[in-house]
């Protein structure tokens, strides 16, 4: 069971000075999830090597077990430092996807040309592709077969527009992913914000926010082992 995760490399929270990056909880429980099946985990990223880290993802009030779990685990703390570049994986080499999300993807991976072209070609090899939160956003520009965009008719969620306003960064990120699922198609439903909320439709999984990072990935094994 290979399992290819997928991290932004992107660390600019638009022009507020700030950083963002991928969310640790998003990453770290997945990661587990993973790794605690017996799956073989290759960690990519545009730029290869260390992606950066939300900083508000590190604060004490947003720790996990899985994020606890991480900080005492060396052998993650390398494989999350040394990042392969995303060009140089193939969607022939794995059985599965998974995007943790954060703000870093909306930038990088939404328009990224390898990792559009790794979502289209896995979903056509009908290989289950998970993304949560802001990681959705990396589904803009991805069309299906037929060229219409991927997720339309399909049952979608990814990070709320009002859970976008509580952290109000309504009007930094280039776009919001609820009103961007929407407008490709999409048939959206969400949970209560901050709760988690995924969805499986087909081979296509997507979830809500951080809380829905291990129920995601626990969907996505389910689909594995189908």
């Amino acid at each position: 069971m290979n399992i290819l995760m997928v991290l932004t490399s992107h660390d600019q929270l638009g022009n507020t000075g700030k950083k963002t990056g991928f969310w640790l909880e998003e990453f770290a429980a997945p990661y587990y999830v993973f790794k605690d099946a017996g799956a073989t985990l290759t960690l990519a990223s545009p730029q290869g090597g260390q992606p950066p880290l939300d900083p508000k993802s590190d604060d004490p009030s947003a720790q996990t077990e899985a994020t606890e779990r991480f900080k005492k685990d060396p052998e993650a703390q390398r494989a999350l430092a040394n990042t392969v570049l995303l060009a140089s994986v193939s969607a022939q080499q794995f059985d599965a996807v998974f995007y943790p999300g954060g703000h870093g993807p909306l930038w990088d991976l939404a328009e990224d040309r390898k990792s559009i072209e790794l979502i289209e070609t896995m979903y056509a090899a009908g290989k289950p592709v998970a993304l949560v939160c802001h990681a959705p956003g990396a589904l803009r520009h991805t069309k299906g077969a037929d060229g219409t965009p991927l997720v339309r008719g399909k049952k979608v969620a990814g990070f709320t527009n009002t859970e976008e306003e509580a952290v109000q960064l309504t009007n930094v990120v280039p776009f919001l992913v609820e009103d961007m699922l929407k407008e490709n198609g999409g048939t959206y439903s969400k949970g209560a914000d901050w709760q988690p909320y995924v969805l499986r439709d087909g081979h296509l999984i997507t979830g809500q926010n951080p809380a829905s990072s291990e129920p995601a990935a626990k969907e996505l094994l389910k689909l594995l082992a189908e």
